[in-house]
Order: C-alpha cells, then sequence, then structure tokens
C-alpha cells in the first residue's frame, strides 16, 4: 500500500501513526495492498478555503475527503481485478482536531451531535487519537461511505468505531 503524507499544517504530528492506522483501515476493509493514498495536513486557512471552494461550508472542517473515482476501487481478489486503485486525497486540519480532542474528549459521534448533552471530556483523549479517527473516517469516504442518511450513518460509524478498536486494541 502506498500512502504518502504531507504535513503542511504546521502541527507537530506523528506522521508515522496517521499513515499506519489508514493502512490498517485499508487493510481491515480488503483494499488492494498496491492501492495508493495521499494525507495531506493543512493550517486552518486554507481547511477554511478547501471547505468553502468544494463542500460550500462556512470556516474550517476537520477532514475532507476526494476520491479518485469510487467505480475503481479495487478491493482485493474478490473482485477479480489486477489493477491497483488511485483511492484519492485525505485532507485533515490538526488544529481543528486539537479543539475537538478538548472539546469532545471521545470519538464517539454521538457525542457530537447538536442535541447531545455537553460531555465530559477525557484527558487521556488528544489530537492524536482525534487524528486516527478522523484518517479512518476519511478511508471510509474514500470507499465510498458516507453518512447524510441515518441508515449510512449508522452504518458507517459502526464500522469506523470497528476499526478504530481493532487499531487501538491490537497490542502495539
Amino acid at each position: 500500500m502506498s500512502i504518502e503524507i504531507a504535513n503542511e499544517s504546521g502541527f507537530e504530528v506523528d506522521a508515522d501513526e496517521i499513515v499506519a492506522v489508514a493502512r490498517h483501515a485499508l487493510d481491515e476493509m480488503g483494499v488492494n495492498p498496491l492501492a495508493e493514498l495521499s494525507v495531506l495536513l493543512v493550517d486552518v486557512d486554507y481547511m477554511t478555503e478547501l471547505n468553502h471552494r468544494w463542500m460550500g461550508g462556512d470556516g474550517p472542517t476537520d477532514v475532507l475527503a476526494f476520491p479518485m473515482d469510487e467505480e475503481t476501487i479495487d478491493h482485493g481478489p474478490a473482485e477479480g481485478r489486477a489493477e491497483p486503485a488511485l483511492l484519492g486525497d485525505i485532507v485533515l486540519c490538526p488544529e481543528v482536531a486539537s479543539r475537538q480532542a478538548a472539546q469532545f474528549g471521545s470519538d464517539d459521534p454521538r457525542m457530537r451531535q447538536p442535541d447531545a448533552p455537553a460531555p465530559t471530556p477525557s484527558p487521556d483523549y488528544t489530537m492524536a487519537n482525534e487524528l486516527q479517527m478522523l484518517t479512518v473516517h476519511g478511508v471510509l469516504h474514500l470507499l465510498g461511505f458516507d453518512h447524510a442518511e441515518p441508515e449510512e450513518e449508522r452504518e458507517m460509524f459502526g464500522l469506523q468505531a470497528k476499526l478504530l478498536n481493532s487499531w487501538r486494541g491490537r497490542g502495539r
């Protein structure tokens, strides 16, 4: 699996860990080991610009995923394809991730709902944990998962939790 990472955010992050969690998620999802992925870490200004340009959003967001072509995703030998896929790009904003880690203290998506009770952040939940979650979230978007509808949200967030749990429980 070829995973390129570039940190242009000005934040110190563990790039090797981000690559490793992305590789774990792709392996667990059965993506062809020759597939290619790019991860870019950016500052708030650039993420704000990307969010506005591509999503019509105001302000920065935590993660954006830009799939190359969902039709060419190779999930390995079961699909009988020999050519690896260029999956696309995941863009992360460590500054937003840092704020969210402090605010939510968990990667449980229920804590992030507008009508959810104010969470009690865990002091053990760090920006690194948030970046792991956002990386897995971005990988799932590149693989065609979404959370626009309640059923899609249950499926995607359930899979996200499963991948994070297997990553964190793998006896590192």
